[in-house]
């Protein structure tokens, strides 16, 4: 490893912090993905799905594995991405006391889709800018 590639305890630190974050961000989206529009919490409209998690994760998760890239490491960056799909998948299907928190209905697979793919494409991106950069090729 070169210099500025060493992993100090405050990167280490800034990795566990950012792996928190992923977690908490996965809670968050998990928690609330059954949100309806049904004057309980939202206002009456039908009693429509209310989704709005999963623009949340579209936009958290690729963030925390790009800051994780620019901050920690680009070698690093895949763990909030398995942080968050890990916490998605153990606590939506193994829930607090047996309960199944994720929705067997489309919002799931929207919750997935939309956050997992961006976040992998962040990670394939930066890994392929971090490879470009040590073989001396198109950095940036």
């Amino acid at each position: 490893m070169t210099a500025p590639d060493r992993l100090t305890p405050a990167r280490l630190l800034l990795l566990a912090l950012l792996a928190f974050d992923a977690a908490l961000f996965g809670l968050l989206e998990l928690f609330f993905l059954p949100l309806r529009l049904d004057g309980v919490v939202l206002p009456r409209l039908g009693d429509l799905p209310f989704p709005i998690t999963i623009v949340l994760g579209a936009v958290t998760t690729p963030w925390l594995v790009s800051t994780t890239a620019k901050l920690v490491r680009p070698g690093l960056s895949w763990v909030p991405l398995l942080v968050w799909v890990l916490t998605v998948l153990v606590f939506g299907l193994l829930g607090p006391g047996g309960d199944i928190l994720l929705v067997p209905d489309w919002r799931a697979l929207l919750l997935l889709g939309a956050s997992a793919l961006p976040g992998a494409l962040a990670l394939g991106g930066g890994l392929g800018r971090a490879a470009a950069v040590r073989m001396g090729g198109l950095g940036g």
